[in-house]
């Protein structure tokens, strides 16, 4: 499913944030089952941190340089689509 993709140099973290049990995160949990290995062998360099709270939207926050932040709403995110995000990552 996950596609090699090299993250940019600009990109420094990587944050999951996913409810515990909220169906809502049923998709990220998957995705995340299927990809982190491959994610992570892949960027080395960039620290992939998964957060897991009681009723939390799921959401993606990158992390870039000179610390600007940015955050993607993933609820409603088919794995495809959250693949695609992670994609313009990519140098």
């Amino acid at each position: 499913m996950f596609s090699k993709i090299v993250f940019s140099n600009a990109v420094k973290e990587l944050r999951f944030h996913l409810s515990q049990s909220g169906p809502e995160s049923v998709t990220l949990k998957q995705f995340l089952t299927k990809n982190y290995s491959a994610i992570k062998s892949n960027n080395p360099q960039v620290p992939l941190l998964v957060r897991e709270a009681h009723g939390v939207s799921p959401a993606l926050y990158a992390r870039f340089d000179y610390g600007r932040e940015s955050k993607f709403e993933l609820e409603g995110k088919d794995l495809n689509q959250i693949n695609d995000i992670l994609k313009t990552f990519a140098e």
